[in-house]
């Protein structure tokens, strides 16, 4: 498999060695094909779906903003959730370079499908200057390799997998403490997850981000409903991601270890808001996101009553 780089000349093999059938597979989904100037068209997996996995088209995105841009790398991400994704039909994402700066390089993506605009994403470029220092401190941890996969906590817990759960999936994730979702889980509002991507991914700076942004994504949520009786599979709750932001502080390898400390300071109106922060091992605080979600009762007479 050839994987484009950031310049759109360069290139790099990418083998199975050590990597998942799973995420192989996101790598294909990620080497968007170049349907014109600034135009690029992504495909899914052949998955059975209601809609699109809104980290995948955020990712997608990121990439075809990446394919466009000579220098620096990824610092931030801003978007927003339109519509949901169709994942019977592949997405055309249209790039406006907004800006190439001395310093930054700002794009727009559009992602579309059926002529209509489902999401839309601006990212800003920038290499690393000499500048203030600190950061916030991660809560301990046990190691990943000490806490099991989640397809074998799920099967220990509940002796059974739904769907979602017997897939494969491009990112390993180990849950620390009780499962988001468990009845035995703490009801607070916080969440320590470590992931990885599921195989050694080619050295490639914004192929990693767009890992990244992929994964922020698969868990961000739950933090929102871990307080409460809703869940997501329950009729009670329609629930979808609303818009997505990311600050990468340091160049992140998706393909190590990561923890990720997620928050949700408040849900109100019918919305929840959560906050995520990746660090790696060394305790460095790699990526900074924040999302909003829908979260909105079906049944007027549901109330989502701390469990």
């Amino acid at each position: 498999m050839t994987f484009h780089r950031t310049d759109g000349t360069a290139s790099v093999e990418c083998h199975n060695g050590g990597m998942s059938e799973a995420l192989e597979l996101l790598i294909e989904l990620l080497d968007l094909e170049t349907i014109e100037v600034n135009t690029y068209r992504g495909q899914h997996p052949a998955e059975e779906r209601q809609r699109t996995f809104g980290g995948q088209v955020a990712a997608q995105a990121l990439m075809a903003a990446g394919r466009t841009v000579t220098q620096g790398r990824v610092h931030s991400l801003h978007s927003y959730f339109l519509r949901p994704g169709d994942p019977r039909v592949p997405i055309l994402y249209e790039v406006d370079r907004i800006r190439d700066g001395h310093s930054f390089t700002t794009r727009r993506v559009v992602a579309i499908q059926h002529g209509r605009a489902i999401y839309n994403m601006q990212a800003s470029f920038h290499s690393d200057e000499i500048g203030l220092e600190h950061q916030i401190e991660t809560r301990e941890a046990p190691d990943p390799e000490t806490i099991l996969p989640l397809y074998e906590r799920v099967m220990a817990e509940f002796g059974q997998a739904d769907e979602w759960s017997k897939r494969a999936h491009p990112i390993d994730q180990r849950f620390v403490g009780e499962l988001p979702w468990s009845p035995r889980r703490e009801t607070d509002m916080t969440q320590q997850t470590w992931i990885r991507a599921d195989g050694t991914l080619p050295v490639d700076p914004l192929l990693h981000a767009c890992v990244v942004t992929y994964a922020s994504d698969m868990s961000l949520m739950d933090v929102i409903l871990k307080p409460h009786s809703a869940r997501w599979d329950d009729g009670s709750l329609m629930a979808a991601s609303l818009d997505h932001c990311m600050w990468f502080h340091r160049e992140v390898k998706a393909d190590d270890w990561l923890l990720y400390e997620t928050d949700s300071p408040i849900a109100h109106g019918g919305r929840g808001v959560a906050r995520g922060f990746l660090f790696d091992r060394a305790g460095k605080l790699m990526v900074s996101m924040v999302q909003e979600g829908l979260t909105r009762l079906v049944d007027p007479e549901f109330h989502a009553s701390t469990a």
